[in-house]
């Protein structure tokens, strides 16, 4: 299905919606767009105007209710026998739970006291699984890598201090009467803050299967928020499943705030490292921190660990519990991805001090404003095995080349020839990760952490905030009338749940609309268009804006990420052979694009995008192939057919293809010498202008690979050598300086899009590890040191900005 006929479908629909400006505003209740049976009561209303609709949209879309793609179901490449264990069914009689929604028909009980206690009596009810602890501190003292690391540094001045304060961190243990506190507790904060938390209960039951394997549970997830391991802790604690302990990475100096976090399970830094870097650098840390997360397998203990995007943070405790499998201690272990979405995510810092107050102000603006309050879908993806993924020998990435070797020669001599192989990512996991670590185990959990981070990011349900976000930011920049939205939104929608991704909202399309810009209202501005009056809605200019609404749509860039690769190569291509730049002018646009010439710049775009983003089990040829057949299935482009004077089967005929042959000769034709020697050749759906789509396509990456091009300008003017860190903070200094300047596309620059463009400037071999003193700073590689070469890459890299 094509995606341009796809707003023709609901074309009529939406436009018989009549909005009118009034001065009454919109009432009543509004069925919640996180899931079924909940509904929101508007105690203001969320926009400054009021909507009177003449006629409303009563059903729910068809989509919603019949059609919702089955999530999380495993690799079948990887681990097929783990999806032959068919422990995620579809069972649409299951649906979703609130878990906000604690009511006394979830207890034994019933009356009017109840209903008012029913919260504490429906945690006090729940099953909390406690191991004993024991005497676990002499247990991990006693295993041979930790006697060995202890007597080889027994001599060192200092070391029985840090040997002390790093064995305290294994004194951990759960308690059931403080879990189910803090269960209760978290109930009444993310009613205060969230206005749903939906879990899919067929996940929930596959996890419940899953249990029953006698196997140890590890949760994956990656790192959005300061409240996501409290999210997966309620979830599996109100469905009567262990709850796991947690891998928290930051530093922890209030000593009553280390007791209830031990007495919860929780591992964090010592007190010497403010970071997971510093603290795997020191030589007692690894061993016993990898004793530890063995121990507690032996346990049958569930554990649950974050996964950082931008740097890779979390793949050395895979590595741990791929040691505790090789090691014999258990025989195997259940991995499950768990993606969790926000419409509103409260915090992004990992500092338990910032933390804390960005929660709090989240919480005072929640109560502030009522409607504003987004929701949570959080899903568990199939347990999937561990031995299976790492015996199949599928998941591999040993053999790949460095990205400077990949790229440069066709950035700095226009070669192609290089472009072809797998982007080396050991970074991942670095050499002063667990040096103990041999090089095949350290390649095969570099490989499990990037199947893990896909599979969570992949498992993820889009949210209405990110749908709308994602049309006034890269399609309608200008704004948008809300009837021209509601068409939009059908669209996207409807596009999201074709590639088999599920949303986290219900209800009719009016419901879902309106519960997005109550959400975003404070980033939106509002108008009404004579002569009818109906409402414009578009994105504040400032900064902040841009960026949460770039923070909001980054998961339909994954989403579309096939058909965004292959927009941005058809774009560089018209850049290169019409000579135009883009921007939807009325230019004449009627040229032939070679197949061989399009794959070529999709495998160079697709080099150049951070991990995470492609399968892992697909090379990056065929990604880029993918990429040029997706520009065809969209309607974008179409094969061009070659004039024949004679009919294909004729000319066969004539050459003795299809006469049969009586011998097994080899020397044969066979079938494979039937395929045309011609290449391939597209040409534009829309040879009178460039199709909107392929703009819309093309801006989804446009946000990280300007902030890519912004990076490079800016090296003339940093003082190297400088540490990461440092280099990190003068690149984000010179996005917001540049987008200030240029009083557009703030969007290019966060935080977030200057560490990723650091890596990839160091996986590019233009910047360059130095040591000076104690201290690993980067500096300008020599060849980059020539202002012209810095030209070329530019060049290079803005040729896929449209």
């Amino acid at each position: 299905m094509h995606l341009s006929s796809l707003a023709a479908h609901y074309g009529d629909l939406v436009l018989k919606m009549n909005f009118k400006i009034v001065s009454a505003s919109l009432v009543g209740n509004m069925t919640d767009m996180n899931g079924p049976g909940v509904t929101l009561q508007p105690k203001r209303p969320a926009l400054s105007w009021g909507v009177k609709i003449r006629r409303k949209l009563t059903s729910v879309a068809p989509f919603l209710g019949k059609f919702r793609p089955l999530v999380g179901q495993c690799c079948h490449q990887c681990t097929p026998e783990s999806l032959g264990r068919k422990l995620l069914r579809n069972a649409p009689s299951l649906g979703f739970q609130n878990l906000l929604c604690v009511n006394e028909t979830q207890t034994r009980y019933r009356g009017w006291l109840v209903r008012r206690v029913c919260c504490v009596l429906f945690i006090c009810s729940r099953k909390v699984h406690i191991s004993p602890a024991g005497d676990r501190r002499r247990r991990i003292c006693s295993t041979d890598r930790v006697k060995q690391v202890l007597k080889s540094h027994g001599e060192m001045k200092g070391c029985e201090e840090d040997a002390r304060v790093i064995l305290s961190l294994t004194e951990i243990s759960q308690s059931s009467s403080l879990i189910r506190l803090v269960g209760w507790l978290l109930l009444k904060f993310f009613s205060l803050v969230f206005c749903s938390v939906q879990v899919n209960l067929n996940h929930m039951a596959a996890l419940h299967r899953a249990a029953q394997l006698n196997v140890p549970l590890v949760y994956v997830y990656v790192h959005q928020s300061a409240v996501d391991q409290a999210l997966i802790s309620l979830t599996l604690l109100s469905h009567n499943l262990r709850v796991p302990y947690s891998i928290y990475p930051a530093r922890v100096h209030s000593t009553w705030m280390r007791v209830i976090l031990q007495n919860l399970g929780t591992i964090f830094l010592p007190d010497h490292a403010a970071t997971e870097q510093e603290a795997e650098a020191h030589s007692l840390y690894s061993p016993i921190m990898t004793s530890l997360v063995g121990e507690l397998l032996t346990a049958g203990e569930s554990l649950s660990v974050g996964m950082c995007e931008e740097s890779g943070g979390g793949g050395q405790w895979l590595a741990r519990i791929r040691q505790a499998v090789l090691d014999g201690l258990v025989p195997d272990v259940s991995l499950v991805p768990v993606g969790i979405s926000y419409d509103c995510p409260p915090s992004q810092s990992t500092q338990p001090q910032l933390c804390v107050l960005s929660v709090l102000r989240f919480v005072l603006r929640s109560l502030w404003s009522a409607d504003e309050r987004g929701g949570v879908r959080i899903h568990f993806s199939q347990a999937f095995s561990l031995k299976e993924m790492c015996e199949s020998g599928k998941c591999r990435v040993d053999g790949r080349r460095l990205l400077q070797e990949l790229l440069l020669p066709a950035a700095l001599h226009n070669r192609t020839d290089t472009i072809f192989g797998q982007k080396d990512v050991s970074w991942l996991l670095p050499p002063s990760f667990l040096p103990e670590l041999s090089q095949s185990e350290r390649q095969m959990t570099i490989a499990l952490t990037l199947h893990l981070m896909h599979s969570v990011t992949h498992s993820m349900a889009v949210m209405s905030t990110g749908i709308v976000s994602c049309l006034l930011l890269h399609k309608h920049r200008r704004g948008v009338r809300v009837g021209v939205l509601c068409r939009e939104v059908c669209w996207l929608l409807e596009e999201v749940l074709f590639r088999r991704t599920d949303v986290g909202f219900g209800g009719s399309l009016l419901n879902v609309v309106y519960h997005a810009l109550s959400v975003l209202h404070p980033h939106l501005l509002l108008a009404a268009v004579p002569p009818t009056g109906e409402p414009l809605v578009a994105a504040r200019p400032d900064p902040l804006t841009l960026l949460t609404l770039s923070r909001h749509s980054a998961l339909l860039t994954r989403i579309f990420i096939t058909e965004a690769v292959g927009a941005c190569a058809v774009s560089a291509m018209l850049c290169e052979v019409a000579g135009c730049g883009g921007g939807g002018g009325e230019m004449e646009f009627d040229v032939a694009l070679g197949q061989e010439e399009l794959t070529d710049k999709s495998l160079q775009l697709t080099h150049l995008l951070p991990v995470g983003f492609i399968p892992p089990c697909q090379t990056a040829h065929s990604f880029a192939l993918d990429a040029v057949d997706s520009m065809v299935r969209c309607g974008i482009l179409i094969m061009e057919e070659l004039p024949r004077e004679t009919p294909v089967c004729d000319f066969w005929k004539r050459q003795g293809v299809l006469s049969w042959s009586a011998t097994d000769d080899p020397n044969c034709s066979s079938d494979s010498e039937c395929e045309e020697a011609d290449p391939r050749s597209y040409r534009l759906s829309q040879p009178s202008q460039c199709p909107k789509l392929l703009f819309f396509l093309c801006s989804l990456l446009s946000v990280q690979l300007r902030a890519l091009c912004w990076a490079l300008e800016c090296l003339n003017l940093m003082p190297f050598p400088i540490t990461e860190s440092e280099c990190v903070i003068q690149l984000h200094s010179h996005l917001r300086n540049k987008a200030q300047l240029e009083r557009v596309h703030h969007e290019s620059s966060s935080v977030q899009l200057a560490g990723l463009a650091l890596r990839t400037l160091m996986d590019l071999g233009v910047l360059m590890k130095a040591e000076q003193s104690e201290d690993v700073c980067v500096k300008i590689s020599p060849l980059f040191l020539q202002p012209e070469n810095i030209n070329r890459l530019h060049q290079f890299v803005s040729q896929f900005l449209y």
